[in-house]
């Protein structure tokens, strides 16, 4: 089969040509936000923080669609691993009707509860009024962002990273001439505000989705969807949603923590709100060559566990963790170096630059060590291990963070919620760990089992 390569070619190239499209797949995802945000900036103050506060729920629509692109990821690169043709076209075509039933669900929801949510973090009405004139658009589009989503996660299962990364960048470009156009209304387009940062956004996705179905047409996916296959079966849906679900929490849990520190922050000021705004779409950017480095492996761990080759397993994780730690620190140098140039992008404010610097020089000290997490839970999830998975995001995002931040916040202010976040990449760090050598032993165990009873 065309995807042998996954367990033939050596390790550190066979990483490094999976995880460089994923790389550049990640630097054009997260531009989405920051170019949003860039232009939004222009408008006033009062429209970032609309997109700030926005931003945990637009976080969530992807997280979901994500996390469940993971479990179709995840069984599709197995059963491609196992050369068993039939079963990863269902998986493929279930997974991408139950992403589509996903995006309508999440359509309803959204739509019908951001009014609430968006006074639940502030009272300014310009503010709230901004907020639900953005999130009212961009969520229209959440039933194109759930299956372009499940589409790229089996491209990327197939080992097909560069047809993603085309997909994206074709969605990229259309989303980043439409922001001015849109916003400020130039030639012929209407001046829409805001608004023109959600149409902009979503023309961008569609543009994505529609590259992925031509290239589909084109054969240029080893396996074949069709409607017949959609239908759920029960092992099959449970395997979905048994990586699915789990990966989907670890996707949320930031919207929830961002959430949490929001309510922290906002009694000190709307200034620190917006500083945290900032940093979750710079760390979007910051961490993009490690997360790509985790979407290159997950596919090859995914095929060589299911092709038996458990050896190839460890050395693509040591190989993804030294690589992501040696971004992360190149991430850690250019928080001190530039720290005032990464916020100002966002904001002219002097006051809130000076906070953002604050918070991102401390921020930054827990960079190199989250390497070990990233990489753990991606390597756990490729395995089809997902709640492990989500049991190192519970300690990272809700178990140590919050708690942390809550106490810290009552003795130094807003400065004890930026120290909570490198205290929770060190815990975190040492517990994944723990989790990763625990479940790697069960399968070393299951295979001893297995030769057992085969020679007898």
């Amino acid at each position: 089969m065309q995807q042998t390569f996954m367990k033939e070619k050596k390790i550190l190239p066979l990483v490094i040509s999976m995880s460089l499209p994923m790389v550049i797949s990640m630097a054009v995802n997260s531009m989405y936000n920051i170019v949003d945000s860039y232009f939004v900036a222009m408008m006033s103050e009062d429209a970032m923080t609309a997109l700030a506060l926005v931003y945990p729920v637009q976080n969530l629509i992807t997280a979901i669609g994500v996390g469940f692109g993971v479990g179709i990821n995840a069984a599709v690169a197995f059963y491609l691993g196992a050369e068993d043709d039939r079963l990863s076209a269902k998986a493929s075509s279930m997974g991408l009707g139950l992403s589509v039933l996903h995006g309508i669900i999440l359509t309803i929801v959204t739509v019908a509860c951001m009014p609430f949510f968006i006074g639940m973090f502030s009272s300014s009405k310009a503010v709230v009024e901004l907020s639900l004139i953005y999130s009212n658009r961009a969520f229209m589009f959440s039933i194109i962002i759930t299956t372009g989503i499940a589409f790229e996660k089996i491209f990327q299962a197939a080992g097909k990273m560069k047809i993603t990364m085309i997909g994206m960048m074709c969605g990229f470009i259309a989303n980043i001439v439409l922001d001015p156009l849109l916003i400020f209304g130039v030639g012929v387009f209407p001046k829409l505000g805001i608004a023109g940062a959600a149409y902009a956004t979503g023309i961008g996705q569609t543009l994505t989705l529609i590259v992925y179905i031509a290239a589909y047409r084109m054969g240029k996916l080893p396996v074949k969807l069709s409607l017949r296959d959609s239908r759920p079966e029960a092992y099959l849906v449970k395997r979905l949603y048994a990586v699915g679900i789990p990966a989907t929490l670890n996707m949320a849990l930031p919207s929830l923590l961002i959430s949490a520190l929001n309510g922290i922050l906002a009694g000190f000021s709307q200034g620190y709100v917006l500083v945290l705004g900032v940093y979750y779409k710079l760390q979007t950017f910051i961490y993009l060559t490690a997360n790509g480095i985790i979407q290159g492996i997950r596919p090859l761990i995914g095929y060589n566990y299911g092709a038996g080759e458990i050896g190839r397993v460890r050395s693509i994780y040591v190989t993804a963790l030294y690589l992501a730690a040696v971004v992360m620190a190149v991430g850690t140098v250019f928080s001190w170096v530039m720290p005032d140039v990464l916020i100002g992008l966002f904001t002219s404010n002097e006051e809130t630059v000076k906070i953002g610097v604050e918070a991102l020089h401390v921020i930054s000290f827990g960079f190199i060590v989250s390497a070990v997490s990233i990489t753990a839970s991606g390597t756990l999830e490729g395995l089809g291990k997902g709640t492990a998975s989500l049991y190192i995001s519970l300690s990272r995002y809700m178990v140590v963070i919050i708690p942390a931040a809550f106490l810290m916040s009552r003795a130094a202010g807003a400065l004890g919620v930026w120290l909570a976040f490198p205290i929770a990449e060190f815990i975190t760090a040492a517990f994944a760990y723990c989790i990763y050598r625990r479940e790697m032993k069960k399968i070393d165990v299951h295979d001893q089992e297995a030769e057992v009873s085969a020679s007898l």
